[in-house]
């Protein structure tokens, strides 16, 4: 039996441009860490550290509350 090697490198310790985007503002960008129902993807589902998931996660919150991001999806629509 081969092992593999599934660990998922964090993309903002890659590219560290990466970083300036994680920001309330551009919530396009934020729009890739949650799921269609409103929920914040966890860090080992994306591979990002557990340092870029809490900037990730308070940034969304602030998004949510200024009503950029919604905190949960609508069915009917």
């Amino acid at each position: 039996m081969a092992l593999t090697n599934n660990k998922k490198i964090c993309p903002f310790k890659e590219d560290p441009k990466l970083i300036s985007k994680i920001n309330y503002k551009d919530y396009k960008f934020l729009r890739k860490f949650i799921t269609e129902q409103g929920k914040i993807i966890p860090g080992f589902v994306t591979g990002v550290s557990a340092k870029y998931q809490r900037m990730l996660t308070k940034e969304i919150k602030k998004a949510r509350n200024i009503a950029l991001l919604p905190y949960v999806h609508d069915p009917r629509n």
